[in-house]
């Protein structure tokens, strides 16, 4: 018995396949071979059908994100929230040298902008963004439907499995993120942490001025324990917080300014509060005395003696009297 033709290859014997029985690849239309107008009419119809369906996968590939493009970086925008305390310029030439040599490796992950059409926004890969434009190219991106609480979860996973974002700088993305009113169920699964460490991350953000956060810089090697610490200090030294600014080059590192607002915390002054001026007024028979302390923006008045407290009634019950007098004697000093 003659043995099967196992790999399925024509030979002189065999009658050839006739084309209308071979199905075409989808967007290919076979020659046009001699028919009756129906067969012909109902191939055409095939095809376009075939078209349309592959358009249709294509588009639900894009919304998936299945499908990466390429992108005028121009036109993407950076994500509505930043979880970065600036680019590091030296990680950022690197990324640029090694985009340079081997192409961008990684898509970055954005969304239709949801204001502004025809424009994207980053969820993930604001630095791999920043090289390509530095070197002129189009960036590689996935486009994905995403809402605003998609967005940020996708945003805090990508930074917590592809870069150390430092400490301050994942505590200052979840004090933003509650600003912007993120229920902490989204915030914890943005940076995968739990309740009790999420709250401990928005307490040291609100201890410090958010000035000297920005001053200080992302310090990747100081961790929780030294910013809690931090936090606790700065509370109760009442610092002048000019004078600490004042302190940080911006020439050292991040980590070199954390320490040096640490060590600056025992030896800077403290705050210089504003001292209330008092005026002291009393009747010649010493019945009643009135004290009078007054700041830029508050005075506080107290009736002592004797008839302390009637002559305090008496004047509260004729303050309009007296408010009146008062605006007339400024109005007799100004000249309105």
């Amino acid at each position: 018995m003659a043995r099967k033709n196992l790999i399925e290859v024509s030979t002189a014997e065999e009658a050839p396949i006739p084309m209308a029985d071979v199905r075409p690849i989808a967007g290919f239309i076979a020659p046009a071979v001699r028919s009756a107008p129906i067969g012909g009419i109902t191939r055409t119809l095939g095809n376009i059908t075939q078209k349309f369906e592959r358009a249709q996968d294509i588009e639900k590939q894009l919304a998936e994100g299945k499908i990466i493009v390429e992108l005028d970086p121009a036109l993407v925008d950076g994500s509505f929230i930043s979880d970065r305390l600036g680019i590091d310029p030296v990680g950022l030439s690197e990324l640029v040298g090694q985009v340079r040599a081997h192409g961008q490796q990684v898509p970055i992950l954005v969304r239709p902008h949801p204001k502004t059409s025809g424009r994207y926004q980053v969820a993930y890969g604001h630095r791999r963004l920043a090289a390509v434009r530095e070197l002129g190219i189009k960036v590689r991106a996935v486009i994905r439907e995403l809402s605003d609480d998609q967005l940020v979860v996708s945003q805090g996973q990508e930074n917590n499995a592809r870069t150390n974002l430092s400490y301050i700088e994942r505590a200052l993305f979840a004090a933003r993120l509650e600003d912007r009113s993120f229920s902490r169920e989204v915030i914890m699964a943005a940076l995968n942490v739990d309740k009790a460490a999420l709250s401990k991350m928005i307490s040291v953000v609100r201890a410090i001025p958010i000035e000297l956060i920005e001053a200080i810089g992302a310090a990747p090697e100081i961790g929780r324990r030294r910013w809690m610490e931090f936090a606790e200090k700065i509370a109760k030294a009442e610092i002048d917080l000019r004078a600490l600014l004042t302190t940080l080059s911006a020439d050292n590192s991040s980590d070199q300014r954390f320490q040096r607002a640490a060590d600056a915390l025992n030896t800077l002054p403290k705050a210089t509060k504003e001292q209330p001026k008092a005026n002291l007024w009393a009747a010649k028979d010493k019945s009643v005395s009135v004290n009078v302390k007054s700041t830029a923006t508050k005075s506080v008045v107290t009736y002592e003696a004797k008839d302390g407290p009637t002559f305090a009634a008496y004047v509260t019950g004729r303050l309009d009297d007296l408010y009146q007098a008062f605006r007339q004697s400024q109005k007799a000093s100004t000249g309105d």
